[in-house]
C-alpha cells in the first residue's frame, strides 16, 4: 500500500496541551498516510510493511505555522525599529510591489520554499500579494516541497499605495474568482486556496462583503490580521463605525468563522465581545510572538484564550517575525508568557514547555483537520532528529584551543564534558534543547507530511 511504512524511534507528542507523552523504543504506523497509533511491539497485521529504523533519534509531529508572509522573507531580519503601520509603509509595502515582476517572483519565491523545506514546518498559510499570476508561482514552488499549505492572493483596496492597490471592491473580487479557477486547472495536491483580505484597514466594506460572498460559495476558510496594534485598532473602529469591535467588521461579512474556517494572527487587544464571539465561531488565534514584540505591539494573553477554550496556534509571521522556524516561535512563545505575567498580568501562569509544544504541533494543526500527533486517525506528520550526532561546540573548542594555543589539558574538555551530559540527559530535557536552541536547522534527517516523505 503506498504510503505506508513503521518508523521507529523516541516519539514525543501532546494528546492534551498537559500531557506531553514520550514514548521510547516504539514504533508509529503509517497506513496508507494515516497514523495507527504507537506500539511497544509490532502487531502481527502490520508486520509485512517496511521499517525505517530511528533507534534512539527523536521524533516528533511536523511543526504547523499558522501566518507567515512569503514576499517578506526578501527583508527578513530588517526594519524592527518601525512600528506596524509604519513599517508596512517603509517595508512591507515596496518590498510586495516587486511581485508584480513575475521573474522576480519566481525567484524569490523558489527561495522561499527552499527555506520552507528545509524547516520543521510540515503545515503552513501563507499570504501571498495582490498580484495573481505572482501567487500562483508561489503554490508551484510550495507544491514541489511536499508540505501541505494555504495560500491566499492578498486583496486591498484603500489605505495602501497606489501601486498596490486594486482599483475597486468588484475588480478585487473577480481578480480572486480568477485566481480560484486558476487553482482550480492547475490540480494542486498539496496546496490549497485560502481566501485573503490583509486587515480592515485596506480593504473596504465592499471589497469585504465579497470576499465573504466568495469564501461561503466555494467553502473556503480565511485567514487575516485582528487587533494587533493600539494604533491600528482605533483607526479600523473609525473606518468602520457601525463595529462595535474590530472582529465584528469581519463577522458582519462572513469572514469570522461560523460556516468557514477563520484565522486571526495576533489577538494581542481582543476585547471580551471579540474574545467570546472568537470562541463561539471557532476562530482559529495564530500567536506570533515574535512578531508582537519585534513591532512593539504587545504581548497576547495566550493563557487567557487557552482557558478560555479557544483554538490557538503558533505563526512564525515572518518578516515581522525574523525566522521560519517553528521551533523558536514555540520557545518565544514560553518567553512572552513570562514577560505577560511579569509586567502585564500577575496572576497570568506563564505558558510551559509542553503547552507550547502542542501549539505547534496538535494546537495549530487543527486547523487542518486531525493534525499534529502520533494518535490513530491523525494523519501522518513527522520530524525525525538526530540531536545526538556531532555536538554543538564540538569543532568550535577545538580550533579555538589551537589558534590561542592554549594546553588542551589545561582542564576538562568541554566536549567530553558534553558527551556525558547527553549520554545521561532524559528525552524530555533532549527535546526541551533541541527547541531552545533551534535544532530544527541542523538535526532534521527526515520528514513526513501526509504520510509522504518529503525531500530535504
Amino acid at each position: 500500500m503506498e504510503n505506508s511504512f513503521i518508523l521507529k524511534g523516541v516519539f514525543c507528542h501532546t494528546p492534551s496541551r498537559e500531557n506531553l507523552e514520550i514514548r521510547e523504543n516504539a514504533c508509529a504506523v503509517c497506513l496508507d498516510c494515516v497514523c495507527e497509533g504507537l506500539f511497544d511491539e509490532i502487531p502481527e497485521r502490520y508486520r509485512g510493511l517496511p521499517l525505517i529504523d530511528c533507534t534512539d533519534r527523536l521524533i516528533v509531529p511536523g511543526m504547523v505555522d499558522l501566518h507567515i508572509h512569503a514576499p517578506q522573507y526578501s527583508f527578513i531580519g530588517t526594519g524592527m525599529d518601525y512600528e506596524l503601520l509604519e513599517w508596512l509603509d517603509r517595508m512591507t509595502f515596496p518590498a510586495e510591489s516587486r511581485y508584480e515582476d513575475e521573474e522576480y517572483a519566481d525567484k524569490a519565491y523558489a527561495f522561499f520554499a527552499d527555506k520552507m523545506r528545509r524547516s520543521a514546518t510540515t503545515r503552513a498559510v501563507v499570504f501571498g500579494t495582490i498580484h495573481r499570476k505572482s501567487t500562483l508561482t508561489l503554490m508551484e514552488h510550495l507544491e514541489n516541497t511536499g508540505i501541505i499549505s494555504y495560500v491566499g492572493k492578498v486583496n486591498m483596496d484603500r489605505n495602501a499605495p497606489e501601486y498596490l492597490l486594486e482599483p475597486d471592491a468588484r475588480s478585487a473580487a473577480a481578480d480572486t474568482r480568477l485566481f480560484l479557477e486558476e487553482v482550480l486547472k492547475r490540480g494542486f495536491e498539496r496546496t490549497r486556496p485560502v481566501i485573503t483580505p490583509r486587515f480592515a484597514v485596506s480593504c473596504t466594506d465592499e471589497l469585504l462583503d465579497e470576499l465573504g460572498k466568495i469564501s461561503k460559495e466555494n467553502a473556503l476558510p480565511v485567514q487575516s490580521h485582528l487587533s494587533e496594534n493600539p494604533d491600528e485598532v482605533r483607526l479600523v473602529l473609525s473606518l468602520c463605525p457601525s463595529a462595535s469591535f474590530y472582529g465584528d467588521v469581519y463577522d458582519q461579512h462572513g469572514l469570522f468563522g461560523r460556516e468557514t474556517p477563520c484565522i486571526m494572527a495576533h489577538c494581542v487587544y481582543s476585547t471580551d465581545d471579540e474574545v467570546a464571539l472568537m470562541r463561539n465561531n471557532g476562530v482559529f488565534v495564530a500567536h506570533c510572538p515574535a512578531s508582537n514584540i519585534n513591532l512593539a505591539s504587545g504581548i497576547a494573553p495566550v493563557r487567557r484564550y487557552l482557558e478560555t477554550g479557544m483554538r490557538v496556534g503558533l505563526g512564525t509571521d515572518v518578516a515581522a517575525g525574523n525566522s521560519e522556524s517553528v521551533f523558536r516561535a514555540a520557545t518565544d512563545a514560553i518567553q512572552a508568557s513570562k514577560l505577560y505575567r511579569l509586567y502585564v498580568d500577575h496572576e497570568a501562569k506563564p505558558l510551559t514547555f509542553p503547552e507550547s509544544f502542542y501549539l505547534a504541533t496538535k494546537g495549530g494543526g487543527a486547523f487542518f483537520g486531525k493534525v499534529g500527533s502520533f494518535e490513530a486517525g491523525y494523519e501522518f506528520d513527522a520530524l525525525v532528529l538526530d540531536d545526538l550526532k556531532e555536538g554543538y561546540g564540538t569543532e568550535t573548542a577545538h580550533t579555538v584551543s589551537k589558534k590561542t594555543e592554549v594546553p588542551y589539558n589545561a582542564g576538562p574538555d568541554p566536549c567530553d564534558i558534553k558527551a556525558e551530559q547527553e549520554k545521561h540527559a532524559s528525552v524530555r530535557e533532549r527535546l526541551e534543547k533541541a527547541f531552545y536552541l533551534e535544532l530544527d536547522r541542523t538535526c532534521i534527517v527526515r520528514k513526513f507530511a501526509a504520510g509522504k516523505e518529503c525531500a530535504l
